[in-house]
Order: C-alpha cells, then structure tokens, then sequence
C-alpha cells in the first residue's frame, strides 16, 4: 500500500493545469471553487475536499486514484 502524500497530490494537480495550459483562475471557476484553494492545494498547504478530488477527476478526465497517488496511469 503506498503511502498518502499531500506532495504528490499538489503536484498532480498543478501538472494536470498546466499540461492543459489554464491558469488557476479558470479551474477555480470551472469546479467552482475560489483561486486560493487552487493555490493552497498546488502548494501542498491545504488537502483538497472528497468533492474538489472528484470534480478535478471529471474536469481532467483522470480517475481520482491518479489525483491521490494511488494509480501512476
């Protein structure tokens, strides 16, 4: 079983955005959440809600097990 880190998440997260080429203003609005819980999740600061996970798998197309760590594919 592999570990959780809030690292891997945050960089998971940010490399989906960028990858796509949005800023977080836009994915804030497109999940409908504010610019700062995009900020603090980028930066590792604050973990991101059951619902947040589960709207970025949506808006990305990803399962949530990627967001979390769990699945490298």
């Amino acid at each position: 079983m592999k570990e959780f880190s809030m690292r891997t998440v945050a960089e998971r997260i940010k490399t989906l955005r960028t990858e796509r080429n949005i800023g977080q203003n836009l994915l804030a609005k497109e999940i409908d959440v504010s610019n700062a819980s995009i900020s603090y999740w980028e930066n590792a600061k604050q973990e991101p809600s059951a619902q947040a996970i589960y709207k970025l798998a949506q808006y990305f197309g990803v399962s949530a097990d990627y967001i979390l760590g769990i699945e490298d594919d």
